[in-house]
């Protein structure tokens, strides 16, 4: 870990940080404000893995299931699990600290990082969050708690203003940050891109002073986005630490002192900033001794696959949720062939994209855990389907380096009289053909420079192969030296590499199978010159992807699978999205799968009425096909274990017990943020207030496709005996509520449940304020109940479960008068009642 430079004696675990500063010159402290480079001090992105300090060449990890996967659970101790997996996924990246857990609501579920996002709802965020963080930080890893606050789309993030007014911004949007602040207390917070009612978040003083430092006691570090600084003085004085990421654009020695000559800047707020940084950094290096004064060495991959795909198969299967099952269509079992449909069966599609990506040590597909993990009763077949990807798939194992060794030969050139050089400056192999230059750089090629790949390729099929490229600057490919795709002219701005890429551009080439042909790409990562006609990109990174499948006919592609369906006893069609429609930078379009997934899928359910459809995506989809087929599961993002977990849960080996985290809506109308979700003229209202997610849908009586808190089980689960102690305590702070109930499992196998406990404001008068009808408060989890047997679960309410944030006071407050306390066997749908009074004020504010 370094601060200023690559010398930290010991003599710094000891130091008295406050002396220590005020032995410090402006300059040196000046120093500390922004980051080294792009990943030191020493951090990591997350939120699902930690990727290592390169986007071009990502260290081999474990990957988790996405956020809202983990969410799904509903099981904290879980959560908790999984953070000192990451914790150790860190330190073996060398780090610190990593870029998690990611707690903004999901406002609408098109959000472009609505899967690296826990729920809608929260409270159950928090909670979700807190273990998390406590998980992590409990191995001495540090949090970084993000993005506050409401980044809840990807249109315009930089420059958009969220403006919301002051009670959704408490009860919603910073609630879920502020019970992780008092269950967790996360090391450090990362602020958003976003403006919040006017003022960017990494310069808004109310926001970083005000309510964190002061109002919530927050004594960590407060660090922006990559790029989510914006000024000088504004960003200093709210209270931002740390400029990320390095070296410093707007911390220079020049401006800041400056600024601090021109009394913009105080210099005791450089001191204040300086000392809560080096806390932070000084605390850290205690916890982690040993891993900051090790000599310098490469990232690792942990040797401890099998131990981390228990865990990260555990909390696949917990969190994938049965949505529907008719007559017991799942699981599968007896003699029965099975027609495995759909264009994500044989894909690895093991989370979003963005800064979530990662490089898996170890994955498989669907269709390899079906196979793997089937029956000996079970036969299976394949059929493609559809094709819904927005890109051609990258190289496979039909694509070798020249001399037949695995992946390609890459080359960089540098630019010599503005063309390619004689000979490579860099001699390369690399084995993933979507290459995301961003951090790479060789001092002899400068900011500018050609990349070549060759590959040998060995045609799987007679027909036609075709190939793509999407790319910043400008890109040609050649099969045998046949010019097939020109990247070059006429280019259209896509949504690739964060934005900055262009649309894949296409060629196709016909092919023998078992023949060898040599394929050669060239970049350039300029841009095209000016005489180049069409739109092109701006673009500050440098990307090049490459994609080639065998070209297919759609129409044949779906009879294909519909004759297999016909012959089959079941169909299991595994579908939905991938990185190329749900990622940081943009928003999805809409909530429909892509292309014609839809037609598939329904054209798979009238030749079969046995069909159980898998869908993979981070947040809500449509389901126009819902009446047809018999069985639905939501299977997330599962990261390494994803067709393994997907096996267990279709083939009973474990009995699924997630519940949905989000409202999944019928349509798009049906989204309380539908006609105010995107920048318009930089301004987006959160008009729709506290109605969010189930809130919206109970207030509103729109009935959901399927309401948050629904999930099925391969048993049957009964409450009874619903009952409160208390409440006790005579101020805020002290107010508690024991609400316990019985679980019976009354089916025929073991299985785990969650139970959700709701509050039920008193009924509405005349001086009180709107509320829901009833909110999620508290959640707790019975495991492996065996059938007949019986559990009671007891959890503890306290004043965040009877709190409203009240404009008029400024506090939070409870409404007097006569609660409830209920069992969600969904948002929509709620069990017993027991009641309980509040007779005289509760105000607070804090924690």
């Amino acid at each position: 870990m370094s601060v200023t430079n690559d010398k930290m004696d010991r003599s710094f675990l000891k130091a008295n940080i406050p002396e220590l500063v005020k032995k410090m010159t402006t300059s040196e402290k000046v120093s500390l404000l922004a980051g080294k480079d792009w990943w030191n001090i020493k951090v990591t992105d997350g939120p699902n893995g930690a990727r290592g300090d390169s986007f071009f060449k990502m260290t081999p990890a474990s990957a988790l299931p996405n956020a809202t996967a983990i969410g799904a659970s509903f099981d904290t101790d879980l959560v908790a699990e999984a953070g000192a997996l990451l914790a150790a996924e860190t330190k073996a990246r060398h780090a610190v600290c990593l870029l998690a857990p990611t707690i903004n609501i999901q406002r609408s579920p098109v959000g472009g990082r609505a899967f690296e996002s826990f729920s809608e709802d929260p409270t159950h965020s928090g909670l979700i969050a807190a273990a998390y963080v406590n998980g992590l930080q409990a191995q001495g890893v540090s949090a970084t708690i993000k993005h506050f606050v409401a980044n809840d789309q990807e249109h315009e993030r930089m420059g958009e203003d969220s403006i919301v007014a002051e009670r959704p911004l408490r009860e919603i949007y910073l609630r879920p940050f502020q019970i992780a602040q008092k269950l967790a207390k996360p090391w450090a917070y990362m602020t958003s891109y976003n403006k919040l009612n006017g003022t960017h978040c990494n310069e808004n003083k109310w926001l970083l002073d005000t309510l964190l430092r002061k109002e919530w006691k927050h004594e960590g570090l407060v660090m922006s986005d990559w790029y989510g600084t914006y000024s000088v003085s504004e960003s200093i004085n709210a209270g931002a630490n740390l400029e990320m990421p390095g070296p410093a654009r707007w911390r220079s020695q020049e401006l800041v002192g400056h600024l601090i000559n021109a009394h913009k800047i105080d210099k005791r707020q450089i001191d204040k900033l300086a000392t809560e940084l080096l806390k932070w950094v000084q605390d850290l290096t205690k916890l982690n001794e040993s891993l900051v004064y090790a000599p310098p060495k490469k990232e690792e991959t942990r040797n401890e696959q099998a131990k981390d795909a228990k865990l990260i198969r555990k909390v696949g299967t917990e969190g994938m949720v049965l949505l529907k099952n008719d007559d017991a269509v799942l699981p599968l079992g007896g003699k029965k062939k099975v027609a495995v449909i759909g264009p994500n069966a044989k894909a690895k599609v093991l989370t979003g994209g963005g800064s979530a990506q990662l490089r898996s040590a170890w994955s498989q597909t669907p269709w390899d855990g079906l196979v793997a993990n089937k029956p000996k009763d079970v036969e299976l077949d394949y059929s493609l389907g559809a094709f819904t990807a927005k890109f051609l798939p990258i190289f496979g194992e039909d694509f070798t380096c020249l001399d037949g060794t695995p992946g390609f030969d890459l080359n960089h050139y540098a630019v010599v009289d503005g063309k390619q050089a004689a000979q490579p400056t860099v001699v390369d192999k690399f084995d993933v053909s979507d290459m995301f230059m961003a951090d790479f750089y060789h001092p002899d090629l400068g900011s500018a420079w050609y990349s070549e790949v060759k590959a040998l390729f060995t045609a799987p099929i007679d027909g036609e192969y075709e190939f793509g490229l999407a790319v910043t600057g400008q890109a040609w490919l050649w099969v045998d030296d046949r010019l097939v795709v020109d990247n070059s002219k006429n280019q259209k701005k896509g949504s690739s590499y964060f934005g900055n890429g262009t649309e894949e551009v296409k060629g196709k080439v016909k092919v023998e199978k078992g023949k060898k042909y040599t394929v050669r790409v060239l970049h350039d990562s300029r841009p095209p010159p000016d005489e180049a006609t069409g739109e092109t990109t701006p673009f500050n990174i440098t990307g090049c992807r490459i994609g080639a499948f065998p070209v297919y006919h759609p129409d044949q592609a779906i009879e294909d699978a519909v004759a297999l369906a016909k012959s089959s006893d079941v169909a299991v069609i595994i579908a939905g999205l991938n990185a190329d429609w749900e990622s940081e930078g943009y928003d999805r379009p809409n909530l429909s799968l892509p292309l014609r997934s839809d037609e598939l899928i329904a054209r798979v359910a009238e030749a079969n009425p046995n069909t159980v459809v898998v869908i993979q995506a981070g947040s809500a989809v449509s389901m126009p096909w819902v009446d047809k087929v018999k069985g639905v599961v939501q299977a997330w993002y599962g990261g390494n274990e994803t067709g393994n977990a997907i096996a267990d849960i279709v083939y009973g080996h474990v009995n699924p017990s997630g519940r949905l985290p989000v409202t999944f809506p019928k349509r798009e109308l049906d989204i309380a943020a539908n006609l105010n979700y995107k920048s318009a003229r930089t301004k987006i209202y959160y008009e729709e207030g506290i109605w969010v997610g189930y809130k919206h849908h109970n207030a509103r009586g729109i009935a959901p496709l399927f309401p948050f808190g629904h999930g099925l089980s391969y048993t049957t689960f009964d409450y009874s005996d619903l009952k409160i102690s208390g409440p006790t305590g005579s101020t805020a702070d002290e107010w508690k509520l024991k609400a316990s109930v019985k679980v019976t499992n009354t089916g025929k196998v073991a299985g785990s449940h969650s139970v959700h406990f709701y509050t039920c404001p008193p009924e509405e008068t005349s001086t009180s304020l709107t509320h829901p009808s009833h909110t999620l408060q508290a959640f707790a989890k019975v495991k492996d109940l065996a059938p007949g047997k019986s559990k009671t679960v007891e959890v503890t309410l306290d004043k965040y479960a009877i709190s409203h944030w009240d404009e008029g006071y400024q506090t939070w407050r409870a409404e007097l008068g006569e609660w409830a306390v209920k069992i969600g066997v969904d948002a929509q749908t709620l069990w017993g009642e027991a009641k309980f009074s509040i007779d005289k004020e509760l105000e607070w504010n804090g924690l």
